[in-house]
């Protein structure tokens, strides 16, 4: 029989693992109970808190249009501190144009890096490494909304020790996660929110997007422990009036009041 080697520590790789991977995310002791946390639920905090609002969700499932839709419904600012790819344009000009803002109603972004690619990747190609420390809320918007989006999902590094999820921690700001209606939603949407109640982030709650699909939506809110709290459907055409028609419609409005 032929003794197994040991394979190497991460050869290359980074000096050591993201303190939150080992330490609170995968510990064995969290397993699937991470799903019930009910005092993270939006059910019981019911209207929001804050007028600070932060959309997550992985790349290619429609936060940007959900940050659009809220910026439109809410009169809110529009925030992204970190982007990549824009070299094919910016999620903040697509925002401004679906929402029908101008330049008053966004903030700049803080690291902006051309190559469509991870936040990490992105700033090791342009020589920098992204900085928590410079990213902070802004302080001067008094009452107004703010409509913060994420880059990807919770778990994607922004450099080598940190992922998107360390700046959910450092801004304590409810979450929104933004999530696909149709297959494979439930598997994707339960490890997002395993990760948020991991870091003891208030869920405000889901929107799903995409055709209805009520079975996948019953299944998220009870093994979630959360609300979905709206719906964007498929629109050939979206524009601002579309967007408030949808908030209008298919979103639960007593959740965003304060």
């Amino acid at each position: 029989m032929t003794a197994r080697r040991k394979a190497p520590d991460h050869p290359g790789g980074p000096a050591r693992a993201a303190p939150l991977l080992k330490t609170k995310l995968f510990a064995p002791r969290l397993r699937c109970e991470l799903l019930a946390r009910p005092r993270l639920s939006g059910d019981e905090r019911g209207p929001l808190e804050s007028a600070v609002v932060l959309v997550c969700a992985p790349a290619g499932v429609g936060k940007t249009t959900l940050s659009a839709l809220l910026c439109a419904a809410l009169d809110a600012v529009y925030w992204k501190p970190i982007q990549t790819g824009t070299l094919e344009g910016s999620d903040r000009v697509t925002v401004m144009r679906l929402a029908g803002i101008g330049t008053d109603r966004t903030l700049d972004e803080v690291y902006k890096f051309v190559p469509p690619v991870s936040p990490d990747l992105a700033a090791r190609w342009a020589g920098v490494e992204i900085d928590l420390e410079r990213i902070n809320l802004p302080t001067s918007l008094l009452n107004d909304w703010l409509i913060v989006e994420g880059l990807g999902g919770v778990l994607v590094p922004i450099n080598q020790k940190q992922f998107m999820l360390d700046l959910m921690v450092k801004f304590k700001l409810p979450v929104i996660l933004a999530a696909r209606s149709g297959t494979g939603t439930i598997n994707h949407t339960l490890l997002t929110l395993a990760a948020l109640h991991a870091a003891e982030l208030p869920v405000h709650g889901v929107v799903l997007i995409g055709d209805q699909n009520r079975e996948n939506r019953e299944t998220i809110e009870r093994f979630g422990h959360v609300r979905v709290i709206g719906e964007v459907p498929r629109l050939p055409n979206l524009h601002r009036t579309a967007l408030i028609q949808i908030f209008m419609n298919h979103f639960d409005r007593a959740a965003f009041s304060q």
